[in-house]
């Protein structure tokens, strides 16, 4: 098994998980690291609910790729990739 390295850390579970859906869609693995305090006692905000969106070494290029391009509103979605009739 490879290293997993983290690639983004964002401020909570709904946007890592938005996030994760994302990279999954195209076929990277992405793991969420959380401190455990944070979902035990349900935070939402502030620094432990921080959460860090890990992939494997040989896929963090591409998964970087992937969240500058959803950051700068490049992304494709399937409406969009279709030829118009």
């Amino acid at each position: 098994m490879q290293e997993r390295v983290v690639i983004e850390t964002v401020p909570g579970r709904l946007q890592a998980e938005i996030l994760r859906a994302m990279l999954e869609a195209k076929g990277i693995a992405v793991w969420l690291s959380q401190e455990s305090a944070a979902a035990a006692i349900g935070l939402a905000m502030g620094p432990l609910a921080q959460v860090d969106l890990l992939v494997e070494g040989s896929q963090a290029e591409a998964a970087l790729a992937m969240l500058d391009d959803y950051r700068a509103d490049r992304l494709v979605t399937g409406e969009e990739a279709q030829e118009p009739p």
